[in-house]
């Protein structure tokens, strides 16, 4: 992976991904709050006049991007812009495209950039190209199984004392997937809130897993590990579909929150002198 470099100082990766459906189908996904909220995270977009000017993406734990829309022309592209994650960095533009191709299906594109005259903002960058693949493949299995459907989403993180791979060895431990395999059925152990449906997707570089679910009720569930500095977390993010997708999330929420203190304690610090 790579950071394509501009004379003109602009910074730039692309990450693409064929999908299921029209160009309008495909368009709702990407472009409007509730078809983001179905694969992404939490969107709103806001409006003047009937049209798009602003996007928020809630993250969680408080932390929400938002950008301005600079370009908007359905159903082929838009283009925002916001700032970036890191304090003093430049703007970071986002444009998404949608391109129909032959047999009922699309690829979307997303190009992200900035413009420096240095290195020192290529993480994010970088950051970015190593994470849309897993974000599209959720977006791929919604369009494929989900497409239109209502939805509403569970995220969860719990810290993990040890390394990356320490947590993902618990977590796939915890829920049973030890040893399943893509396109394998699989449902968690005793003890477990209703999980179970198909594994659609496992990687170990980076460590993570989607998999399509028809407990707790229609819908995927991505399963990961994320690094914030020395800190270490598994990661569970479920996104239910269907009428009764915010009813099952609203029963559910709890039931997993309290199996994650129990399994996943906040690790605690050596005493002095231990």
């Amino acid at each position: 992976m790579s950071v394509k470099k501009e004379a003109s100082g602009r910074r730039s990766i692309q990450v693409e991904i064929e999908v299921p459906g029209t160009p309008e189908e495909v368009w709702q996904a990407i472009a409007t709050g509730p078809g983001i909220s179905a694969w992404f995270v939490p969107a709103r977009f806001e409006e003047e006049g009937g049209k798009p000017v602003a996007v928020t993406l809630d993250f969680g734990a408080g932390m929400e991007s938002r950008s301005v829309v600079t370009v908007w022309d359905p159903p082929r592209r838009f283009l925002k812009e916001g700032s970036g994650w890191v304090p003093g960095s430049p703007p970071i533009a986002a444009e998404f495209s949608v391109e129909a191709r032959a047999g009922g299906v699309c690829v979307v594109r997303v190009v992200q950039s900035l413009f420096a005259s240095t290195d020192d903002w290529d993480g994010q960058l970088t950051g970015s190209e190593e994470g849309w693949p897993g974000i599209f493949r959720i977006l791929r299995l919604y369009l494929a199984h989900f497409r239109g459907q209502r939805s509403a989403i569970m995220q969860f993180m719990a810290p993990v004392a040890g390394t990356p791979a320490d947590a993902w060895a618990m977590l796939t431990a915890e829920v049973g997937l030890n040893g399943v395999g893509e396109g394998e059925r699989w449902a968690v152990p005793a003890g477990t809130p209703a999980l179970g449906g198909v594994v659609e997707y496992v990687s170990q570089s980076p460590y993570g897993a989607l998999l399509r679910l028809d407990k707790p009720g229609p819908g995927t569930a991505a399963l990961g590990t994320i690094e914030f500095g020395d800190a270490v977390m598994a990661t569970l993010t479920f996104y239910l579909y269907g009428d009764q997708a915010a009813e099952n999330v609203a029963r559910e929420t709890p039931r997993w929150q309290a199996w994650l203190q129990e399994r996943f304690p906040v690790p605690t610090e050596p005493s002095e002198g231990a």
